[in-house]
């Protein structure tokens, strides 16, 4: 199985193998969600609306999440009590970090090839080369997959919806029509899942005290 941060990336890649054109703080803040996001599903951490807590400071033995987790435990340790606003901005600074070994893996397990600064699929079938012994549909079609059918989402993608529409990135994956079609369905999905909600609600707060303090300290 792929992590989050995996399927952000092959989300946000393009067929000419370049990425659609997000800022850098959406990328960042996508993934920053997503790691924490493995860390819930791996039940290292918990989540609400108000509050992130440590749950088991046991290493996942993953480099996407173990340092991350390590810094929580760490924290946690020390009496410090933070929300998920504070550690989706925390562990956005290694956000570049995070996303190149991301990458890696991604060229080491045949997903994609690195050519000329470009990131290009090895397989076009639409599924993901056999990974812990199955393939995996591809990314795209199960996210579409849910948006236009009426089909019960895996608890993994509506999370994964959670995180994109947070970041506001469907506008750069639809057509303006499409997105209308899907926003009830966008809307629905949301409320399946509290984790989700949690890593939005941190995403949108951040985002709302940037705009603030933007629009107070004009350039």
């Amino acid at each position: 199985m792929l992590r989050f941060v995996e399927e952000i990336i092959l989300l946000l890649l393009r067929d000419d193998g370049r990425f659609v054109n997000v800022s850098s703080w959406t990328m960042d803040y996508a993934i920053a969600g997503g790691v924490l996001m493995d860390l819930a599903m791996e039940n290292r951490i918990d989540t609400d609306l108000n509050s992130l807590v440590l749950v088991d400071a046991t290493p996942v033995g993953d480099s996407l999440l173990d340092p991350t987790l390590a810094e929580i435990a760490a924290r946690t340790e020390a009496g410090e009590k933070y929300d998920a606003r504070f550690w989706v901005t925390h562990t956005s600074r290694n956000a570049s970090a995070i996303r190149e070994e991301a990458l890696h893996r991604l060229m080491v397990r045949g997903i994609l090839e690195r050519q000329d600064d470009r990131f290009l699929w090895v397989f076009r079938s639409r599924r993901y080369p056999a990974i812990d012994g199955r393939a995996e549909r591809e990314v795209k079609l199960r996210i579409m997959g849910v948006l236009f059918s009426d089909e019960i989402p895996d608890p993994r993608d509506v999370m994964l919806i959670c995180l994109v529409d947070a970041c506001d990135i469907f506008k750069e994956l639809l057509s303006r029509h499409e997105l209308t079609t899907a926003s009830d369905r966008i809307a629905q999905v949301r409320r399946l899942d509290l984790i989700g909600q949690a890593m939005s609600r941190a995403i949108l707060d951040i985002e709302m005290s940037v705009a603030a303090s933007i629009q107070a300290h004009p350039m």
